[in-house]
């Protein structure tokens, strides 16, 4: 099991503490690997972008207006977080739904 986040981000420590044999990937160091982010693209659509954040309010209207899967790649902390991804299943944010879906798979 894979969680894609920051390690700063507190919603991505709470989903760390509560599924201890998943391994975090730091977006920020590491990216998302394309075939996930167009998993995850195609499950989640552009609530895959969190335009509430920092990122987000800094970037120029022709940027806001590119592609997703090319803004995702190009700023990777745009991504909500944190997206989890176990066998050929993606979920994103961090709930308690979540957390019971994420732990009845494992």
């Amino acid at each position: 099991m894979l969680i894609y986040g920051l390690k700063n981000c507190d919603t991505c420590r709470k989903a760390m503490r509560s599924l201890p044999d998943a391994k975090l990937v730091d977006v920020r160091a590491q990216g998302v690997p394309a075939d996930v982010m167009g998993h995850a693209f195609e499950a989640f659509g552009e609530a895959l972008v969190n335009k509430r954040s920092t990122t987000w309010r800094a970037l120029t209207d022709a940027q806001r207006a590119e592609d997703t899967l090319v803004l995702l790649s190009n700023h990777p902390t745009l991504m909500k977080r944190p997206l989890i991804a176990f066998n050929d299943q993606v979920f994103l944010g961090w709930n308690n739904e979540i957390e019971a879906e994420v732990k009845a798979l494992s």
